[in-house]
């Protein structure tokens, strides 16, 4: 069975019969999957008179499991299922919210509003194999008006060793756990975090291959310019290959910039099969580094890839990518790349509109993190359910909604 192989008895003998419980209930055809609704269709199919409602919400959102725990049972199978090589996928959505008692929840941007506005920012690692993507980690976003108000979160139930982190460096918490469980992979983010320094810093130190999206401002220099004079070698450990300062006035300019003198190196590149054609644009690749406070005399960061998209009849470049890949590697393989952050599109929307993602109307930290790990689960058992039928797990056509006897099959 799915959630024994997952999640075990979920820490207590008795648990896992609500979980299975749970989980059956957002595989269910329904427009909501919050938990009176869920519990409604679950009383309707099992024709049992108890308490499912009181029981879920137990479960949900008091009982004392470890999602962390189900989590790394869920990496596991994965693996076993899909395989440990592919490409991680990191991005945050959000939950619109009313009221301010809901754990995290604030006014603050959420790229899936496009907007400023009262929600919840959930932060997710996504995976991709064997042409599916199924969602291996997630974590709550605290904004610092949370994390400074120690009785709020107190209130809501938010651990005391929590402390505030970027979205980025939860993002890369979740990284390397991942690798911790053997998944290996290309890091594939947009601009929120492809712009942050120590991000980039901090995923290269770790050993991680990533084609992350930045702004068109970002400064570079040329990978081979010229930043000044290398000390003479003394004979004494390894000869000098960096310059002793940065040559005052060395210049850089900005991404875009940079593109707009080299528009004669754009060149049609198609990277996948769309649902009419093949999917195509213009790019150019060309070797830098960024320079990152060049100005102040620091030296540039190390060598890497800048990706470009400019597509025909477009005014100027749209689309601006680094790439922390090896020098030989070809366009299309970069192109291919940046472009495979479109699961994560189809992903986010089953998640929500099928599963339930964002229908959880509890307030508490406990609570959030229990019903989004299951349906973290609720969606690996289903990809699983469409490769095991031979069906592409990739999210590019719209599933059927899953029957009773596959939800029970949970």
């Amino acid at each position: 069975m799915f959630v024994a192989a997952v999640a075990g008895d979920f820490g207590r003998r008795g648990r896992a019969r609500w979980g299975e419980a749970y989980l059956r209930g957002l595989l269910l055809d329904g427009d909501r999957k919050s938990i009176e609704p869920v519990a409604d269709r679950l009383r309707a199919i099992d024709q049992k008179p108890e308490d499912y409602e009181q029981a879920l919400q137990q479960f949900v959102s008091q009982s004392p499991w470890d999602e962390r725990a189900v989590r790394a049972g869920l990496a596991k199978w994965v693996g076993e299922q899909f395989g440990k090589e592919g490409l991680f996928i990191l991005d945050d959505t959000g939950f619109p919210k009313c009221g301010d008692d809901s754990v995290g929840v604030s006014r603050q941007y959420s790229g899936t509003l496009g907007k400023i506005d009262n929600c919840q920012i959930g932060v997710t690692l996504q995976f991709v194999a064997r042409d599916t993507v199924v969602a291996l980690d997630a974590a709550l976003y605290l904004p610092k008006a949370w994390t400074d108000d120690r009785p709020r979160c107190v209130k809501a139930g938010v651990p005391a060793d929590v402390v505030f982190q970027t979205k980025w460096e939860q993002g890369l918490a979740m990284l390397r756990r991942a690798k911790a469980h053997g998944f290996t992979g290309v890091v594939l983010a947009d601009a929120a975090y492809g712009d942050v320094t120590e991000f980039r810093t901090a995923l290269a130190a770790d050993g991680f291959a990533y084609v992350l999206g930045i702004g068109s401002t970002l400064k570079v220099i040329a990978a081979d310019a010229d930043l000044g004079a290398v000390p003479p070698y003394s004979g004494v450990g390894r000869p000098p290959t960096r310059p002793a300062k940065v040559r005052p006035g060395t210049p850089s300019v900005s991404v875009r910039d940079w593109t707009l003198t080299r528009a004669k190196d754009f060149r049609t590149v198609a990277w996948r099969d769309g649902t009419k054609k093949k999917l195509t644009s213009r790019f150019a690749a060309w070797r830098v580094r960024p320079a990152h406070q060049l100005s102040a005399g620091r030296e540039p960061l190390p060598a890497l890839w800048l990706l470009v998209e400019w597509p025909a009849g477009a005014d100027g470049p749209t689309k601006f990518f680094f790439a922390h890949l090896p020098a030989d590697t070809s366009l299309r393989r970069l192109v291919t790349l940046a472009k495979s952050r479109y699961f994560v599109e189809h992903s986010y929307k089953e998640l929500k509109d099928e599963l339930g993602l964002d229908h959880f109307e509890g307030r508490s930290w406990p609570g959030w993190h229990h019903h989004v790990t299951l349906v973290l689960l609720a969606y690996a058992f289903l990809q699983h359910l469409r490769l095991r039928a031979g069906k592409k797990g990739a999210p590019n056509s719209r599933p059927s909604p899953p029957s009773a006897a596959s939800s029970n099959a949970a």
